[in-house]
């Protein structure tokens, strides 16, 4: 019997999509829609595969999410992030 290498285990604050998407209470499609309009982009793992969401990105989706129920377009809303110098939305 082979045994398989393990990936190692997602760090304590970070989500996949699912669980995030549950956190949010919102749509795992509505956060596929944010992702594809590059008003956010999915954190990194070292050594794990796939897409991961941390507090500050959840934080960043629920702002978009505020800006738009108040009436921004979510064009508008990239090109706020934008005119401030967030690429993808995201704070450096």
């Amino acid at each position: 019997m082979t045994s398989k290498s393990k990936q190692p285990a997602i760090p304590e604050g970070y989500f996949r999509l699912g669980p995030a998407a549950e956190r949010l209470k919102l749509s795992r499609q509505t956060i596929e829609y944010y992702l594809l309009l590059g008003l956010i982009e999915p954190r990194r793992v070292e050594g794990r595969h796939g897409r991961f969401f941390d507090e500050a990105l959840l934080t960043q989706i629920r702002t978009i999410r505020e800006l738009n129920q108040s009436g921004y377009t979510l064009r508008d809303i990239r090109e706020m992030f934008l005119a401030k110098g967030e690429e993808h939305g995201v704070s450096h």
